[in-house]
């Protein structure tokens, strides 16, 4: 669980650092890698989350 945690943070900063890329150079590269990176990144938070909850309900 620690691990994925830690995995979600590193993708979010990973997303945000492509942001600021695009802030500092206008390439829409690294917009779109940002974007992709974070969809995916919050579609498995959720995932994941909703198995935590799952579990708690059962």
């Amino acid at each position: 669980m620690l691990l994925f945690r830690w995995a979600i943070l590193l993708l979010l900063l990973v997303a945000g650092a492509s942001f600021a890329f695009y802030a500092g150079t206008g390439q829409v590269k690294y917009r779109h890698f940002g974007w992709v990176v974070l969809k995916w990144t919050l579609l498995a938070a959720f995932g994941f989350f909703a198995v935590l909850i799952a579990e708690r309900a059962f």
